[in-house]
């Protein structure tokens, strides 16, 4: 521990008052975060150890990143939660099966990381409900990629828990991981505390000009301040010979402890590099390994130096991690295989395999079969708790070991794959370069095309990918049906994202040659969903319709494989949008939600959520497609996804809130154009020109509508943009582009035969009929719409109805069908639309008041979400599982809705909101 001052810490008062408020704080009930940064040696861990010196009245609970090669899933996780796995059962089924299996103590399917995630969440809050909590986390950069991601997770979504959990990390390290959590920059001592500490551990006099030149050098380090003195003589100290140092601070710590190590006898140094081989610490292991090596562990370390560098009691804990470091490195390449060997021999293979292996690579002097046999094993089991890295390091080393040519190539490609799900790209295609140098083989050769696909696809290059894929869909015909005909899909999904953006081949051709797969004896299912999208792709929106019809009365009616299912319903929606089939298309966005909530696939579900969110705002359920929105932002924020606002886009265009609306537009087009996703562009145009519809800005909206309809090849977007065309240009006189834009929706209408498409045809002819032709029309497109869930569109027909027949001097009329549109519309939340039917309204003589689109209450977006979920009967934990929050927290929001609606029960909170759609999809 270093000197104190009155505040505490030597040179540290602004940092302990920050750290004492955090408690205190807690201790109120109150959750938080932080984070600690700075260099090596500033006094991070210094800081940490006053945090659990002053946590009277807390419970307290530590882990540690240990600097290594190897990377065991969820270890810095099971070491700061372990002590609280008493309470697993407590925990919701799918989240103590997620975390038990993380663990390793059960098996299973693999785990989720947000699941196991929140089980993190759960534990910790069901710890502080009997205690306040304070989670310590020191070398944070070193800790496992699973654990860190799940402890920056947890962090996240903390707020009424009595929780408080702090990093220490290095510099620069984990920026990403850690981002958005409250930082505390630890810089160097002040001068005054930085010269205290120098004098305090340099006996006798100083020369003053040495002084200067270590403070200088040091820059407030406090570890160097320690250290830097060791490398210098009695004569320099006292006398000031010597040469300044210009190297970085932490080179020049490490250098004076590789002097240190240098200088102890040979069996000290062998054990110390055994020590620091060993990344647990297990101080029994480093005992049964000094006894292989032939050396009495005690006498080793009774040196003078040894003993200030390590301790061994129960566990082996180094100085710093950098004496680790310097003593890993300053040893020879046979020191270090020899220090891996002992440990491998010196662990149970039936306790620990995982560690035992990769003790057992590291020893070995070049390549073994066997070795890279075991690490293929232990890449199993950490594929089965879910921890992809782990799973990828162990790969990448078996590859190096392999002295087979083709096996290598083989292990380089299953390494590569792993690294891709792990989100380290750049890894896995020097991997896959590595597969690429071994013999030819045509199945390996499909694997690194499909394997480079997937690179392309997840850096958002979707043109480079395609023709990849298909290619590896190609080759995999010979070989496997079922995985080429999967890989078929994926290069018909990435064309229909590319839409207009794709280069070559264009989708046409990616339909085509989707077409000729060979048929599989697997479910029906994929089989007819791949040959309707490949028919659409090939021969266009006409020649496809039976075919998606067929696949989408099986996948919206029909049982389905859970796990397949989550891969086709995205496409299926899609084409039930194409299909002018609101109702199929909820019933597959809605199955979709529910698969990946019931499955935790948490990846999925913000796709999910907002396919689902914008069918309810074709049927005018704004408000539950904004919970819906909301729903898809906690868990976008939660997981760190980056979901095209597609629902947010919708919503905000109905509404007519101009601002956001335009903001979100400009953003989508950008985005998605920078990706190659022509079909978010289309869309993006769509949705500009019921905007500026409803703002009855017409001559911008036929311009929009004109765009994403150019775009026949894509989905839903271009034919629904025909009838925003006709519209628009009925309303600015373009007469001939309004019959251009209705011959091709007709075309496209009477294609669909859907009671929504032809109620849609019939109301834009009537837009460019006259008379009784003209009426008789409109009155068929409400007939229509009204046996549709379109809402929005029922509504509009009447606000075209009422509009026309008020030109036609019939007010009386008009009122009628203008009413009915303006209660709609109003009732939905449809502002623009609303305010435009009021107008006309009241150009009949008629007196209208603006009405609000809901009753207001004073919750705020979070707590209106809870609220709705609890009134559809959801319980706490149920509605934290959804939400990424403790059911602590759940409760902290329920109370604040009670006091708000003036209610005391989950009874009363239905009747006491706003009417709208369950939010369960």
């Amino acid at each position: 521990m270093a000197p104190v001052d009155s505040s505490g810490l030597l040179g540290r008062r602004e940092e302990c008052h920050a750290l004492d408020d955090l408690v205190s704080g807690v201790k109120a009930g109150r959750s938080a975060s932080m984070v600690l940064r700075g260099e090596a040696g500033i006094g991070k861990t210094e800081l940490l150890q006053y945090l659990l010196e002053h946590s009277s009245g807390c419970r307290t609970l530590t882990a540690t990143g240990v600097q290594s090669e190897m990377e065991l899933s969820y270890a810095g996780l099971h070491q700061l939660c372990g002590p609280l796995l008493t309470g697993l059962h407590r925990l919701p089924e799918p989240q103590a099966n997620a975390l038990a299996t993380a663990f390793g103590l059960r098996t299973g399917d693999v785990p989720d990381r947000f699941l196991v995630g929140l089980a993190a969440l759960g534990l910790l809050a069901a710890a502080a409900e009997k205690q306040p909590l304070i989670c310590i986390v020191d070398d944070t950069q070193w800790m496992d990629q699973a654990s860190a991601l799940t402890l920056a997770f947890v962090a996240r979504r903390l707020l009424a828990e009595s929780v408080l959990i702090v990093f220490a990390v290095r510099h620069k390290a984990l920026d990403e991981v850690l981002a958005g959590l409250p930082e505390l920059t630890v810089t160097g001592l002040p001068r005054s505390a930085a010269r205290q500490l120098l004098d305090s551990v340099v006996p006798g006099r100083l020369d003053h000009a040495v002084r200067d030149r270590i403070l200088a050098e040091a820059r407030g380090n406090p570890l160097a301040l320690l250290e830097l003195p060791y490398g210098l003589t009695a004569a320099e100290l006292t006398e000031g010979v010597g040469k300044a140092d210009a190297r970085p601070v932490r080179g020049q710590i490490e250098q004076g402890f590789h002097r240190r190590v240098e200088s102890l006898p040979d069996d000290t140094r062998r054990i110390l590099v055994t020590a620091a081989a060993d990344p647990v610490g297990d101080a029994a292991l480093l005992r049964r390994a000094a006894e292989r090596l032939g050396v009495d562990l005690h006498s080793a370390l009774s040196h003078g130096d040894a003993a200030e560098l390590v301790a061994v009691g129960t566990n082996v804990r180094f100085r710093h991690p950098l004496v680790r470091s310097a003593v890993y490195r300053t040893a020879s390449v046979t020191d270090r295989q020899e220090a891996h060997r002992v440990l491998a021999e010196s662990t149970d293979m039936d306790v620990d395999p995982d560690r035992r292996a990769w003790h057992r690579a590291q020893a070995s002097p070049g390549p073994d079969e066997d070795v890279a046999i075991e690490l293929e094993r232990s890449a199993a089991r950490a594929r089965a708790r879910g921890g992809v890295a782990a799973m990828a390091a162990f790969l990448e080393t078996a590859t190096t070991l392999t002295p087979d040519p083709g096996r290598r190539s083989q292990r380089a490609l299953d390494a590569a794959q792993a690294k891709i799900h792990a989100g380290a790209f750049e890894e896995a295609a020097a991997l896959l370069r590595i597969a690429e140098a071994g013999p030819y083989d045509d199945f390996r050769d499909a694997r690194t095309n499909l394997l480079n696909a997937q690179i392309a696809l997840a850096h958002g290059r979707g043109n480079e990918a395609t023709p990849l894929l298909l290619s590896a869909a190609r080759q995999f015909d010979r070989f496997d049906v079922v995985l080429a005909r999967e890989t078929y899909l994926e290069a018909v999904s990435a064309a229909i994202f590319a839409g207009s953006l794709a280069h070559n081949p264009s989708g046409r051709a990616v339909g085509m040659a989707a077409r000729a797969a060979p048929l599989s004896d697997g479910s029906l299912a994929p089989d007819l969903l791949l040959d309707a999208l490949a028919t659409r792709l090939a021969d266009g929106y006409s020649a496809s319709m039976p075919s998606v019809s067929a696949v989408l009365k099986i996948l919206s009616e029909e049982d389905t494989s859970t796990q397949q299912s989550q891969r086709w319903l995205l496409l299926a929606g899609i084409l039930a949008a194409d299909l002018w089939d609101l109702g199929r298309w909820h019933a597959v966005a809605a199955r979709h939600v529910a698969i990946t909530r019931d499955t935790g696939a948490l990846s999925e579900l913000p796709l999910a959520l907002d396919s689902c969110a914008v069918t309810h705002v074709f049927a005018g359920e704004l408000a539950t497609a904004s919970l819906l929105i909301d729903e898809v932002a906690t868990v976008s924020a939660a997981i760190g996804g980056n979901q095209p606002p597609f629902g947010m886009l919708a919503l905000a265009a109905i509404r007519g809130r101009e601002g956001e609306a335009r903001a979100l537009i400009e953003g989508t087009v950008e985005g998605a154009t920078a990706l190659g996703q022509g079909l978010g562009v289309t869309v993006a145009r769509y949705h500009h020109s019921v905007l500026c519809n409803g703002l009855a800005q017409y001559e911008e909206a036929a311009s929009a509508a004109r765009a994403a309809a150019a775009q026949p090849q894509d989905y839903g977007a271009p034919r629904w943009a025909l009838a925003e065309l006709v519209e628009a240009s009925a309303r600015t006189g373009a007469t001939q582009v309004a019959n251009e834009a209705l011959e091709e929706l007709i075309a496209a209408t009477q294609t669909s035969g859907t009671e929504w498409a032809l109620g849609v045809e019939a109301s834009s002819r009537a837009l460019l009929s006259k008379g009784p032709l003209a009426e008789g029309l409109y009155r068929e497109g409400i007939e229509r719409l009204s046996r549709t869930d379109v809402r929005v569109g029922l509504a509009r027909t009447h606000l075209l109805y009422g509009e026309w027949l008020h030109r036609e001097d019939r007010r009386g009329d008009a009122r009628t069908q203008l009413g009915k549109a303006y209660e709609l519309l109003t009732q939905f939340g449809a502002e623009a639309f609303a305010e435009r039917a009021r107008r006309e309204l009241k150009a009949t003589g008629a007196t209208v008041r603006k009405r609000s689109a809901v009753r207001r209450t004073d919750l705020t977006a979070q707590e209106e979400q809870i609220a709705r979920l609890a009134g559809e009967g959801l319980s706490n934990p149920e509605i934290g599982a959804r939400l990424f929050l403790s059911p602590h927290t759940i409760e902290w929001h329920l109370r604040k809705v009670y006091s708000k609606l003036g209610i005391s029960s989950r009874r009363e909170i239905a009747p006491a909101l706003p009417k709208t759609a369950s939010t369960s999809a």
